[in-house]
């Protein structure tokens, strides 16, 4: 469903939304516990930043495991810098419209651009959920890019292929009037705790 969109615009505006999120962080919320049971808030702000900081390592045609998983080392109020300074070192480098079509290497094989691009809108979403939950955020983003994101992760990610060597646990059944950003997270195997 998504394979033929630009995924340019939907993963500026998931980054617009995770940056709001990560500028609502409070100090005294960096310990606590995150729907992603191996993150609490301040890995998860280091695995958000690190996202994006692989997503740009793919846009140069580097490996994408050359970048950790995990940013350390921030300071505590300096989390929102982190994410600017990693989306503005990012964007440039998928300014190219021929990168789109071309295949890149990412952490789950051989992709075009615009899929690995996908991949992360939905690490935007999907974390920037979990870090809004965690936080007391609005969980919500822009209800246009989830639901594109969603269509895209029920396509490419179905709920038979799960288990071992795969990232995402068995789908969770959203909760009742469950908006399109948190179904995207239950897709992915992620809960409220």
């Amino acid at each position: 469903m998504t394979e033929n969109i630009d995924p340019r615009p939907s993963y500026d505006r998931a980054l617009d939304w995770a940056q709001t999120l990560v500028e609502g962080v409070r100090p005294g919320q960096l310990g606590d516990p995150t729907p992603c049971p191996e993150f609490d808030v301040r890995a998860l702000l280091g695995h958000l930043v690190a996202t994006v900081t692989r997503a740009r390592a793919i846009g140069e045609g580097r490996p994408p495991f050359a970048v950790p998983s995990l940013v350390e080392g921030v300071a505590d109020d300096a989390w929102p810098a982190a994410l600017a300074e990693a989306v503005a070192a990012m964007r440039p480098v998928w300014a190219d419209d021929a990168l789109l079509d071309k295949e890149v290497q990412v952490p789950w094989g051989t992709v075009p651009g615009r899929a690995a691009l996908w991949g992360y809108v939905n690490e935007a979403l999907v974390h920037g959920w979990d870090l809004a939950v965690a936080t007391g955020q609005d969980p919500e983003a822009d209800a246009d890019v989830a639901e594109a994101a969603l269509a895209g992760a029920r396509e490419k990610i179905p709920a038979g292929m799960r288990g071992e060597g795969v990232p995402f646990d068995a789908v969770v059944e959203p909760a009742p009037g469950a908006g399109p950003t948190e179904q995207l997270a239950n897709w992915s195997g992620h809960r409220r705790r």
